[in-house]
């Protein structure tokens, strides 16, 4: 029997998702359509088409082409931004998936948190900004600080940051300013929001015409205040807090519309129980799905493809373990001199990856940058443990033997 053939728009960078369509190639036949002729992806691929992904008729006239010579069971992307894409090029083709207007929905935050009053999801109080005197006129409405400035359609916490007075504004405005000068055309200006108080989680779940499943919860280290930067990230096979917030992320999909599909849905955990940050409509970033199969044995890029072929992913859970990936920073601002990773006995039994994102010759800084804040990141590591207090144990040496040396940054005098 023939595989289905899987149409996946999009497939950088490499380190985040080269898992990702390694997934979808098992059981699936995959096309492409990228901005650059594939290289790493060239085994998982039966053929290929290049075009310009910001342009979605270049694409949609792509998905054409390739709709020619091969019969296209799904469309599939794993990129936060080519989203409503990808939904015109299955509405296009006719093929499973959400509709465009419930993607950009997802996408634009202010449209979110207007759906998500209408079903009485518990959310974030938010208004939209056009200017730094409407922000300050905002967070007083709002009853003080501290709030949140973001960007309504961007991701990756790109030009998100807390401000905890008004003397931060001005600050926290040219931040959240030069995040949405880039963010996608779903959403426009900036956010003025609620700051929610309690530990930050992401719910990974798998709907299959409109029937949603919480497969797994992911705790989150959130720092570099007043960014929010994902410093790491655990999942626990059987998480006791899946109980509390599946229902508010199923309850988020159904508000905007989301029928199909494996989202990544974020939110707090507040003294008055889970709040929604936002819907994701796709598979988390930052290797996540990873860490789901390495504690439950559930493949959530599987599932993502299935999906979108019509199929029905199996999300039986196979294992009963803790997963976890940790960022590594460096020390300073500065060039590398040497990265290294001291040896451990316990790295042959819990240690499964090392990736370094930065080359000995590298400038690297400790400075968030409010258009890319995690460019900061010099490598991560993902472990794995019979327990979550085994991994938190295990990722904390590694994280402690990990090297970044630097040759400090010299600043001439005046």
């Amino acid at each position: 029997m023939s595989q289905p053939m899987l149409l996946v728009i999009g497939s950088e960078p490499e380190l985040m998702r080269r898992y990702m369509l390694e997934a979808a190639a098992a059981e699936h036949s995959v096309l492409l359509i990228d901005d650059q002729s594939p290289t790493w992806q060239l085994p998982y691929v039966v053929d290929f088409e290049t075009t310009d992904l910001n342009d979605p008729a270049r694409v949609i006239a792509a998905a054409e082409s390739l709709a020619r010579h091969w019969t296209i069971a799904g469309v599939l992307t794993f990129n936060e931004y080519l989203l409503v894409t990808t939904a015109r090029v299955a509405e296009h083709l006719r093929l499973p998936g959400n509709t465009p207007t419930a993607v950009a929905a997802a996408r634009d935050k202010a449209t979110s948190r207007q759906l998500f009053a209408a079903s009485d999801v518990p959310s974030a109080a938010s208004t939209w900004v056009h200017s730094f005197d409407a922000a300050a006129s905002a967070a007083e409405r709002l009853g003080g600080y501290p709030v949140v400035l973001k960007p309504a359609a961007h991701a990756g916490s790109i030009g998100v940051v807390r401000v905890d007075s008004i003397t931060d504004l001005p600050a926290a405005w040219n931040i959240a300013s030069a995040g949405a000068a880039h963010q996608g055309p779903e959403g426009q200006g900036i956010l003025l929001e609620e700051f929610l108080d309690g530990p930050e989680v992401s719910v990974e779940t798998v709907t299959d015409r409109g029937v949603t499943t919480a497969v797994a919860v992911t705790r989150k280290a959130v720092g570099f205040k007043p960014f929010f930067m994902e410093q790491a990230h655990l999942v626990i096979a059987g998480d006791p807090l899946l109980d509390d917030v599946a229902p508010v992320a199923a309850a988020a999909l159904r508000a905007v519309g989301i029928t199909h599909g494996v989202s990544h849905v974020e939110m707090k955990l507040t003294a008055s129980g889970p709040r929604l940050i936002e819907v994701n409509a796709r598979l988390g970033g930052d290797r996540i799905g990873q860490l789901v199969r390495h504690a439950t044995g559930v493949d959530l890029a599987a599932a993502a493809a299935d999906l979108a072929t019509g199929r029905t992913p199996d999300l039986t859970p196979t294992r009963t373990r803790s997963a976890a990936i940790g960022m590594i920073y460096p020390p300073a601002d500065g060039t590398v001199t040497e990265l290294a990773l001291r040896p451990h006995p316990f790295d042959a039994h819990h240690l499964q990856e090392l990736q370094w994102l930065c080359d000995v010759g590298d400038h690297v800084t400790l400075k968030p940058s409010p258009s890319t804040p995690n460019n900061i990141r010099a490598g991560f590591a993902i472990v794995v443990g019979d327990s979550a207090t085994d991994v938190r144990r295990h990722l904390n040496s590694v994280l402690g033997r990990a090297q970044v040396k630097v040759r400090p940054t010299m600043i001439s005098a005046a």
